[in-house]
């Protein structure tokens, strides 16, 4: 595997590449071009220029997280094609500066949800946190003036708020859309992308719906192992693939994550590793990486993409907000350092036992 950090780019990010440099064992970054629309063509002057400060720090880019799907794709609107080629000429683009992993998402509406962003932890430290009993308490329009507070004014992925402005507009649009309908829209995307990512051996990774089941009432689908293996069957091609998000498969406790980290052997080619804590099934907090410090055995998480050989970039996900740090709510520096420290040492001791 290859230990990654996510990197917003230096406009949005308050930890640098010269600090990503100096977590040991971290030889990469996952970024993107965070200030791009969804539908907008990625320029190949842009992605250089990204690549080339990148690698002036003394890092690569292991991948993209996120080349954002268009709404109309996912609700299979008729100007989808016009879209899937924007999206497709952009994964040409990246491929010619070969970039060859892209991280993306099927959520409509909302690319994840939290109803707190700084829940305190008895150790003192903030979290990300979500409870069941509070979103059935908002009217979506609600949600982001519920949380924009936290955002220690940053710009939070999937909660723009020139996005959150059209709540209103897109919860109206997918009226009537089912899972079936999504599933359908998916497909006929990715069977529009795969010829581009065969040509340029890039390999598609869906994130999985955060958290793993409808919110307000939206259809979700990347949710568990059995729509997980429907969608690798439908779409039959290697560079089809799952960013394995134990924090996001993990929020349904009936979901085995070594389980289906095994049954997706060849097909994961991402993971995000992360631990959650659980009050109750639906009321949960994000916790340290640390195994005893959540609900989730990390060991036989990390053991699991040993044992299917995983080699792809992997990244410690949401940190915990210590030691005073102000950033991006889950993407301060300091715990997911920590993190990427645990889940290297995990790896070292998994890979020394499995030679003895």
């Amino acid at each position: 595997m290859e230990m990654t950090l996510r990197w917003y780019g230096k406009k949005f990010d308050t930890v640098t590449l010269e600090q990503i440099r100096q977590i040991p064992g971290v030889r990469g970054v996952i970024t993107t071009l965070y200030d791009t629309e969804p539908g907008e063509v990625w320029s190949r002057e842009r992605i250089n220029a990204l690549k080339e400060e990148v690698e002036s720090a003394g890092l690569e880019i292991a991948g993209i997280e996120s080349v954002n799907v268009h709404e109309d794709i996912k609700l299979g609107k008729p100007d989808r094609d016009v879209l899937i080629d924007h999206y497709i000429e952009t994964l040409e683009n990246l491929g010619k500066e070969d970039i060859h992993m892209v991280c993306y998402n099927f959520m409509p509406v909302f690319d994840w949800t939290r109803t707190e962003l700084a829940r305190k932890r008895p150790d003192g430290s903030t979290v990300l946190a979500y409870t069941q009993k509070a979103v059935d308490a908002l009217i979506p329009e609600e949600m982001f003036q519920s949380i924009a507070c936290d955002m220690n004014g940053s710009v939070m992925p999937g909660w723009e708020p020139e996005r959150m402005a059209h709540v209103k507009e897109l919860f109206a649009e997918y009226k009537g859309v089912t899972e079936e309908d999504l599933f359908d829209n998916l497909k006929y995307f990715l069977e529009r992308i795969m010829p581009v990512c065969r040509k340029y051996d890039i390999y598609m990774a869906i994130h999985p719906d955060d958290p793993a089941w409808s919110v307000f009432g939206l259809p979700r689908i990347i949710i568990n192992k059995e729509n997980l293996l429907r969608m690798m069957h439908m779409v039959d091609d290697p560079h089809n693939g799952v960013t394995l998000c134990t924090g996001s498969l993990g929020t349904n406790l009936q979901n085995d994550l070594p389980d289906i980290i095994r049954s997706l052997k060849g097909r994961i080619h991402f993971a995000h590793v992360r631990n959650l804590k659980f009050h109750s099934q639906q009321d949960f907090e994000e916790a340290a990486h640390l195994s005893s410090d959540g609900s989730f055995d990390m060991y036989e998480i990390v053991k699991a993409l040993h044992d299917i050989g995983f080699d792809g970039p992997i990244r410690p996900d949401h940190g915990r907000m210590i030691w005073g740090e102000k950033a991006m709510p889950g993407y301060g520096l300091y715990d997911r350092a920590l993190g990427a420290a645990y889940i290297n040492g995990l790896w070292e001791a998994i890979e020394k036992n499995s030679r003895n």
